[in-house]
């Protein structure tokens, strides 16, 4: 008996010439095209270390992480939990978030769309996020002045929840909110550094793990822990009112 054939992935719905969204409800997703970059840093943050060259596949990237508007319409469609917010206008970052409950959003995701929805692996949130620069922030070294969603980076900056994820502008790839806001859960297994992680960009894990990472930092972080090297975890089934996490999807 022959092996039964897959479904073809549905034809994206194009919002403009670099992003495409697969639903009304579903996310606006920027295609990153491959690639490869060095992952890490030399000195710092020594969970960030050694510096390693990371090759990644195409894939899709949330332009944003998810929104509260986004996450409402699953609990609606019945896919995800009704997370209590104090705070939480539509287009904030959905926060107050554990690494469980994203699994929750991206298997509704899927479900509805018919594409394969994740969570980024840690490399490809980094590569991302860094979009060809080698710079503490995309845009350089220094944080300046009301450019990220921070404790100390100046500007308008509530310490209630995030700031809506349109406040500031985007990285070359076209990606919001990558230092700052919420912080983002990523597929991988907590490690306190990167001995021994892949160099292929998949996710890196161990069996019954209870501790994931997450990036970019949060409203409720200093600007030394927004960067684009800086890693931080929690337990993978606790919310905590800093994190958050935006979506990948796979390509053909």
């Amino acid at each position: 008996m022959a092996a039964a054939v897959p479904p073809p992935l549905p034809a994206p719905v194009e919002s403009d010439k670099a992003t495409f969204t697969d639903c009304a409800e579903c996310p606006v997703m920027a295609p990153i095209a491959a690639g490869s970059f060095a992952m890490g840093e030399v000195g710092g943050d020594a969970t960030a270390m050694p510096a390693h060259h990371v090759s990644i596949a195409r894939f899709a990237l949330a332009q944003r992480p998810t929104t509260v508007a986004e996450w409402k319409a699953c609990v609606a469609a019945g896919g995800c939990a009704n997370v209590r917010l104090t705070e939480g206008a539509d287009r904030e970052p959905m926060h107050n978030l554990s690494w469980d409950d994203a699994q929750q959003y991206v298997a509704w995701l899927a479900k509805k769309s018919g594409r394969r929805y994740r969570l980024p692996t840690e490399a490809e949130w980094e590569y991302a996020a860094r979009a060809n620069t080698h710079t503490r922030y995309w845009w350089g070294d220094h944080v300046g002045v009301g450019l990220a969603n921070c404790s100390d980076c100046g500007g308008e900056q509530p310490k209630a929840g995030p700031l809506p994820a349109d406040t500031y502008k985007p990285n070359p790839f076209g990606l919001l909110d990558v230092h700052g806001g919420v912080s983002q859960w990523v597929a991988d297994c907590w490690f306190p550094n990167y001995q021994g992680a892949p160099a292929d960009g998949s996710a890196r894990d161990r069996k019954g793990c209870q501790e994931r990472v997450l990036r970019g930092g949060s409203f409720r972080n200093d600007r030394n822990n927004i960067t684009a090297a800086v890693r931080n975890f929690y337990d993978a089934s606790v919310r905590y009112p800093g994190n958050g996490f935006r979506v990948a999807a796979d390509l053909p």
